[in-house]
């Protein structure tokens, strides 16, 4: 795993980047949390394939329990991927309201995840 730091107008963004599965369960989402939260980092990006198709699967309350602490924490996050291929209903209008705030968004591209979370 890697982190990138983006730089916008005194705004500092990380993103998380790597090949393999970062978020398998519960416990790994609350401790990326915590790692990037005690490093100072406060807006993230991460990407879809990086995160457990399960989470997307929201009866099981895997996105529910990391997205709340995230909320908690007030820290910011986009998420990054292609959720067109998602059919639940559920979790398309989790999305749709997810975007309507400024805490989780779920975005095309890191360009527009920058954007989103430069927005003070």
């Amino acid at each position: 795993m890697k982190i990138q730091t983006h730089n916008i107008s005194d705004t500092q963004i990380t993103e998380v980047i790597s090949e393999n599965t970062i978020i398998n369960n519960i416990e790994d989402g609350l401790n990326l949390l915590g790692d990037l939260y005690y490093q100072g980092f406060d807006k993230i990006i991460i990407h879809e394939k990086n995160i457990t198709p399960d989470f997307f699967i929201l009866k099981n309350g895997i996105a529910g329990e990391i997205l709340q602490k995230f909320s908690t924490y007030r820290v910011r996050l986009a998420i990054v991927g292609d959720f067109s291929k998602y059919t639940s209903k559920s979790l398309t209008d989790f999305i749709y309201e997810s975007n309507k705030g400024r805490h989780i968004n779920f975005v095309n591209s890191t360009t527009e995840a920058i954007n989103i979370l430069s927005i003070k």
